[in-house]
């Protein structure tokens, strides 16, 4: 799916109605405000409608603490992401998370398209059920398999969580949507429409549904304003992560039971 086509999406248009009527705030203050590389994250499945409904109670002045932000760069307020995740070739970490390890991590590389920077995140799930990032910039044109990312990475699983990294590392999946940022103190919401997941092993992608916005809360605790606004608008926190639902939809033999009805609503049935 090219930019055009994602913007031209029921789900693209509702979000950047909501971007373009928010004040904006710089990436600067964004990393002052709400940083948060641990933090609490919960998905929702939301349809643009509701979306709209529920971001414009965000964006009202009237919000207690004063109306959230919309993350604004060189006069941009919608951003093409696209990442690269890599895993063994057995799939450690998406079955680290079937089976609901304490201790896992997700690998990617992931690329801010219309700055063209690179970013090797290294995503972490805590003792308390908390996700921690670990990031480090790409320049020219280094990769993940390069041994000082191997060392990067082997150093964090070990500092972190006293875990060994894999061996064998190869790209599993890609995913490439627009992104809107929605900010308030100590709080972040994300909002992703247009989204695609490809499969590196077998060529085959699929395409998530056009009137559905991807909204991540992400915040220091485990249920935030945010959440039980969208608790009031009948929306409940969805067991669907990016890697591990498009994962389920391309590769149906996989045991993914966890995330199937999350997948079928997102992708459709054919995925």
């Amino acid at each position: 799916m090219t930019a055009a086509m994602a913007a031209s999406t029921t789900a693209a248009r509702a979000v950047a109605r909501v971007a373009w009527a928010a004040a904006p705030i710089s990436l600067t203050e964004v990393n002052e405000r709400a940083g948060l590389l641990t933090r609490f994250d919960r998905s929702y499945l939301v349809p643009a409608p509701v979306f709209l409904s529920m971001a414009g109670w965000l964006t009202d002045a009237r919000w207690p603490g004063g109306p959230f932000r919309v993350l604004a760069i060189g006069g941009r307020r919608a951003f093409r992401y696209h990442s690269v995740y890599y895993d063994t070739p057995e799939l450690r970490s998406f079955h680290d998370h079937r089976q609901g390890r304490r201790l896992r991590f997700k690998i990617r590389e992931r690329v801010y398209e219309d700055s063209g920077e690179r970013q090797f995140e290294v995503k972490l799930k805590g003792r308390r059920g908390a996700t921690v990032k670990h990031r480090r910039a790409l320049t020219g044109s280094e990769t993940l398999l390069d041994p000082h990312c191997r060392a990067y990475l082997a150093e964090t699983l070990q500092r972190v969580h006293g875990i060994d990294a894999p061996t064998a590392l190869r790209p599993s999946l890609t995913t490439d949507y627009l992104r809107t940022t929605l900010v308030g103190d100590g709080e972040r919401v994300t909002c992703d429409a247009g989204l695609i997941c490809g499969d590196p092993r077998t060529g085959r992608a699929v395409r998530g549904d056009a009137a559905l916005v991807l909204v991540e809360t992400k915040s220091a605790g485990h249920l935030s304003d945010v959440d039980r606004l969208l608790h009031a608008h009948g929306m409940r926190p969805a067991v669907f992560t990016k890697y591990c639902g498009a994962l389920a939809a391309l590769r149906p033999a996989l045991p993914a039971n966890r995330w199937r009805r999350a997948a079928r609503r997102v992708f459709g049935e054919g995925g």
